[in-house]
């Protein structure tokens, strides 16, 4: 058996706050909290569950907020949680039990788990959750942190639901890194790939193509990080109006690494643009018979809604009947979304 503490870096949470404390009182042998200058009730909430509060001068650096709660704790293992996570009661005991363990890991990785719609997770990927403090994990990025696992790894079935209930500034982190140049900050290829979605989230696709191209020529040797610059590369090709040139990126990218189902469903979009609609059904076809990765992240819709609604529409005027099964298949997976409410007339 080990002992777990829980590390938060906060600030003006709040709304939020009281939802995941009253998670992790459940396992949590110490509580660390360090506010980065909440202005709101936050600290007197936190306040009635630890007396482990710190406080930490923001400066622009979640890396060293996170080191520095790493520093306060003192038990076995440290676990980190932002506040607007969720862990559900099947969750919370699957980490009591993994908390008996005889044979503990110097890293357990769990499912963080966002993005949902009608209750279901459509977005999930794998992070360095709970961490044998003996092991001085560090972590590194001032914005997008994390720690570089190593060791003995344990991948879990534990999930971590982020559930935000009010939208944060999607500027944000784009600003983080528009401090940091302006102060003459060499971004790391981790960092210059970041940096680049950030600019394509925005809407600054022109420079997003510049950034993710100097990206790809960094030598980075992270195949999901690699694969997604080639994907996110090809969406900012599209929205430009250059749909050859996403072509032969998600070609390229292809050619090397396994595609992921997101992957096959923009080439296809690619395809139809150029109006190849064979070649569109059948990367919707592909996407549908494609393995889910979890090395990186993961978009659940890719793997069956998408291809599904999408081959629905393509074969409308070409084969009804396959239309019509697609379109069921999409309603088996999601009956009220808003294409099949408006598509159900055209199949009564």
């Amino acid at each position: 058996m080990f002992t777990i503490s829980v590390c938060m870096i906060v600030k003006d949470e709040q709304d939020v706050i009281l939802r995941i404390l009253n998670c992790a009182k459940e396992f949590a042998d110490e509580i660390i909290i360090v506010d980065t200058g909440s202005k709101d009730n936050t600290v007197n909430i936190c306040k009635t569950y630890t007396k482990n509060i710190y406080y930490f001068e923001w400066c622009n650096d979640f890396a060293k907020a996170r080191n520095f709660s790493f520093s306060k704790a003192t038990k076995d293992y440290i676990m980190w949680l932002d506040a607007d996570d969720l862990i559900s009661p099947e969750n919370i005991q699957k980490i009591i039990r993994l908390k008996n363990t005889e044979s503990p890991a110097d890293c357990y990785m769990f499912k963080y788990v966002m993005g949902f719609v009608e209750g279901a997770p459509t977005f999930e990927f794998y992070r360095e959750r709970l961490l044998n403090r003996s092991s001085d994990f560090e972590w590194v990025g001032f914005v997008h942190e994390a720690i570089a696992p190593n060791g003995k790894i344990i991948y879990t079935d534990i999930e971590i639901e982020h559930r935000k209930i009010k939208a944060s500034d999607p500027k944000r982190n784009l600003k983080l890194y528009r401090y940091a140049i302006r102060h003459g900050v060499a971004f790391n290829p981790r960092e210059q790939y970041y940096y680049s979605r950030e600019l394509y989230f925005n809407g600054h696709y022109k420079k997003a193509i510049t950034e993710l191209n100097k990206y790809l020529k960094s030598g980075d040797t992270y195949i999901p990080n690699i694969t997604g610059a080639h994907l996110i590369l090809a969406k900012c090709y599209l929205a430009t109006n250059q749909p050859q040139k996403a072509k032969l990126t998600l070609v390229d990218s292809i050619a090397t690494y396994m595609p992921s189902s997101e992957t096959c469903c923009v080439l296809a979009n690619t395809f139809e643009k150029l109006h190849k609609i064979n070649m569109a059904i059948l990367w919707y076809n592909i996407a549908l018979i494609t393995p889910i990765n979890n090395d990186g992240f993961v978009q659940k819709d890719y793997y069956d809604y998408i291809p599904y609604i999408e081959l629905c529409r393509l074969y409308y005027r070409l084969d009804y009947n396959k239309s019509k099964y697609y379109f069921l298949k999409a309603k088996e997976l999601k009956p009220n979304a808003n294409e099949i409410i408006h598509n159900q007339p055209f199949f009564e």
